[in-house]
């Protein structure tokens, strides 16, 4: 009897794309993004050279167009403030505790932005193995473990990120701190959730380029991924110059700290408005 044929594509442990030849000559391609963020697997019917896209179900459709909205408005705005955080903090248009609260309030729209897009990989369409070239929605869940799965993993580093930062940024509220305390309540934590903002992008990149270097001009998906991991990059920036010398009781560089938040917040933004575009 003849089988099904299948190859699987991706890095280490991590699969993210896999190729179906049925033996009636038709070719399944399922493609980790596009089928958690579009709903979408590539199928070419038996004999025909084009493609076709095949869709999850209608209530897939509109839970991952309800996700996506929530996801990308979240990063939009949460990116939005924090820019006008850096402004504030740079141009003096307000006290310390302005521009913490300004900070504070971007961070909570990070925080829904990052648990968004952990309930997007969780409530994503999942293909059907063996080569169908369908995709099946499951019931809805608030929480998963998968971390043998590139998109789980990115998106919960993610969120972990986001957490780390509201440390980070409830911890600026406090007065009276000595210089270490500052460096260990605020920087520390600011440094690691840039870690971990930058490990997500890169799992990103791994899911979307499938474990080798690439450039999709063409991709929404990759143009995401490559302005908010520039954001990313900008973050650590300003995080690394943001440590307070024992010392002066300075910053290494106020002014670079200021600016690469004020910019790599921006980058979250035009990212999250990039995702509006890579709907379902």
């Amino acid at each position: 009897m003849p089988r099904t044929e299948q190859r699987a594509e991706g890095a280490g442990p991590f699969t993210t794309r896999l190729t179906w030849h049925p033996p009636d000559g038709s070719t399944a391609v399922w493609e980790s993004r596009p089928a958690r963020r579009r709903g979408t697997i590539a199928v070419r019917p038996p004999g025909s050279p084009a493609t076709r896209h095949i869709s999850a179900s209608e209530i897939a459709l509109r839970r991952l167009r309800r996700l996506n909205v929530t996801a990308a408005t979240a990063f939009i705005v949460g990116g939005a403030l924090f820019a006008v955080g850096a402004g504030i903090a740079r141009f003096g248009s307000g006290d310390a505790t302005t521009c913490a609260s300004v900070y504070f309030a971007g961070g909570l729209f990070f925080n829904t932005g990052g648990y968004v897009s952990l309930l997007q990989v969780i409530n994503a369409p999942r293909h059907v193995p063996g080569g169908e070239g369908r995709l099946v929605t499951h019931g809805w869940h608030w929480w998963s473990y998968e971390p043998a799965r590139v998109d789980w993993l990115s998106a919960f580093v993610l969120f972990a990120g986001t957490l780390v930062f509201a440390v980070d940024l409830l911890d600026s509220f406090l007065q009276g701190l000595s210089v270490q305390q500052i460096n260990r309540l605020i920087w520390a934590p600011d440094v690691i959730g840039c870690v971990l903002f930058l490990v997500s992008g890169h799992l990103a990149f791994v899911e979307i380029c499938h474990g080798r270097l690439c450039v999709r001009r063409r991709s929404p998906g990759w143009w995401i991924v490559a302005v908010n991991q520039l954001g990313s990059v900008l973050f650590m920036v300003s995080a690394l110059v943001a440590f307070t010398r024992p010392s002066t009781g300075s910053l290494i560089n106020a002014a670079i700290a200021d600016w690469a938040t004020l910019t790599g917040a921006s980058c979250f933004s035009l990212g999250g408005l990039l995702q509006l575009y890579e709907h379902p």
